[in-house]
């Protein structure tokens, strides 16, 4: 026992005296500020934290409501740190709507009128190939709207392949059945052929599903069915792109594009809004003007439909580059000159092997190749070149309880801050937030 790092996890009036704690609990009340040293204490109890942490576990647990992260994770659409980052102009547009607005109001005749029309004929000009187009809340509101109304009490056809899990724990057959709808699982894990949809077809089916899959790719002896395929059948196709990219791009040659899927024959694909569109969160409905207009006319379209804020920043993200887009077309060479010049504000210019140099404000770092992903489900797999700063890892948890937090990834004993998913004009904030740790 002497060796127990229990023993080293600091007393309750000691946190409590630490002039961090004092500052962060200025307001709350001791009562308030003993239970977050309590909850932090038994993290360290359980192992969950080094004893040394308790007091910046206390600190996190005090400070109030959200807070700003700069994500420099490597994974351009993170779904823990709130997945796309809003462009300006979309940050700008909620603003300009957050008081009375003319979300369903017209202005030149003085009446009401439809809902969200400049975002819905923004997403409708981005894909020219739907007829018609509707939004609600995710994707998987879209998708549980499809299943209501195309195939209450019906059967919905789907790939055993492609019943994922879409996370927190949330499947995707048990979200379908919970409309009314059963489902028809057809071919194999592995294989799933257009025969095996076309054998499962009768009166009873709603409407043939193609899931795309997220956060996994299954290799090797496989075969799916496509959606060129699949729209010859009798029934519609619905298509869950998943990510949402709007149309091919080079770089992710193996994700799906609604465009695409509707020029296949799908009647209906579905999307995220905050993927890799690169805005708010949404989901997004293309396709038959027929079923569009049966998903918007159905009650529940009422219960999934999306506020002011998200359809000004829908629209905003449509006519304009967002991050994420950015992001994932970032120049490589001017991914490593940014880093050098970080570099260069960071670390003591005679001290490059790693070890800690001398001076206030300086840190050890390096400039390393790197790799970065799409995250949120989007593009597994694939893999996007990068590069990062190299610090030491004791920074990681300083650097996540700054003003504004930094994220990034630790990786071999060392904590890497990858440039591609960090905005070039976050740049000097970033070198400031490295700086005030050390």
């Amino acid at each position: 026992m002497g060796d127990d790092p229990r023993r080293r996890i600091p007393r309750t009036d000691t946190v409590l005296a630490d002039p961090r704690v004092v500052e962060a609990a200025r307001g709350a009340g001791r009562a308030v500020a003993k239970a977050a040293v309590v909850a932090a204490q038994q993290r360290a109890r359980e192992g969950r934290i080094a004893p040394e942490d308790v007091v910046a576990a206390t600190v996190s647990a005090l400070t109030d409501g959200p807070r700003r992260v700069i994500n420099a994770t490597g994974v351009l659409v993170h779904t823990n740190l709130g997945r796309a980052p809003l462009s300006p102009a979309a940050v700008e547009a909620m603003s300009t709507v957050a008081g009375c607005t003319d979300v369903e109001f017209d202005l030149v005749t003085g009446e009401r009128a439809r809902r969200g029309r400049a975002a819905l004929a923004a997403l409708a000009a981005a894909v020219p190939d739907a007829e018609d187009v509707h939004v609600v809340n995710n994707n998987a509101a879209a998708l549980v709207l499809a299943a209501t109304a195309l195939a209450a009490r019906r059967e919905i056809v789907v790939s055993r392949g492609e019943m994922v899990e879409i996370g927190d724990g949330f499947r995707l057959p048990d979200l379908l059945e919970s409309t009314g709808a059963r489902l028809r699982e057809v071919g194999t894990t592995n294989r799933t052929h257009a025969r095996d949809y076309a054998d499962a077809i009768g009166d009873g089916t709603g409407f043939v599903l193609k899931v795309h899959p997220s956060n996994f790719r299954v290799e090797g002896f496989t075969a799916a069915a496509s959606v060129a395929e699949l729209s010859t059948l009798p029934v519609p196709v619905v298509v869950d792109v998943g990510s949402g990219l709007l149309a091919p791009d080079p770089l992710l040659p193996d994700e799906p594009d609604v465009g695409t899927a509707l020029r296949d024959g799908a009647a209906l694909v579905t999307a995220s809004g905050d993927k890799l569109l690169g805005g708010p969160q949404a989901g997004l409905i293309l396709g038959r003007a027929d079923l569009v207009r049966r998903l918007r006319r159905h009650p529940l379209a009422r219960a999934l439909r999306v506020d002011k804020l998200t359809l000004a920043a829908l629209e905003a993200t449509l006519r304009s580059d967002p991050p994420v887009r950015l992001a994932l077309h970032a120049d490589l060479d001017r991914l490593r000159r940014r880093a050098h010049r970080l570099a260069a504000l960071l670390c003591t210019g005679d001290r490059q092997d790693g070890r800690e140099p001398g001076g206030a404000g300086r840190v050890a770092c390096e400039v390393v190749e790197s790799v970065a992903v799409v995250g949120g489900g989007g593009a597994p797999g694939h893999e996007l070149p990068s590069v990062a700063l190299a610090l030491p890892e004791r920074l990681a948890l300083p650097l996540r309880l700054g003003a504004p937090a930094v994220v990034g990834r630790v990786a071999g004993g060392r904590l890497l801050l990858d440039l591609r998913s960090v905005p070039p004009e976050l740049d000097e904030e970033l070198a400031e937030a490295v700086r005030a740790c050390t």
